[in-house]
């Protein structure tokens, strides 16, 4: 299983969520000096997910889940990640905002 196939099974397993959209921008960042470090094959990666383990939580909060879910990954196949976590409630409220 590749990378991202295997960070979205993860997040789905662990924090059940219904969109994960990951888009891989490691050669964005190729020439970068804390990359030459970086453990051989991990990446820079862009995430959105979405998942009612959300509510009622703050963004770090979010984000602490989301780290704490990838933790393995974050050894080994991530070197960077952003994150935006979304509940389904504003996952639909921004998604419909971008549409009119």
């Amino acid at each position: 299983m590749d990378a991202i196939n295997n960070i979205k099974a993860i997040l789905q397993d662990k924090l059940g969520a219904t969109i994960v959209e990951i888009t891989d921008r490691s050669d964005q960042h190729k020439h970068h000096q804390g990359r030459k470090n970086a453990p051989e094959g991990s990446g820079h990666y862009d995430l959105i997910i979405v998942s009612e383990c959300f509510a009622d939580t703050t963004i770090m909060q979010q984000h602490r889940m989301v780290y704490n879910a990838l933790s393995d990954q974050m050894q080994t196949t991530i070197h960077a990640l952003s994150i935006k976590t979304y509940t389904p409630d504003l996952w639909t409220k921004t998604t419909a905002s971008t549409l009119t």
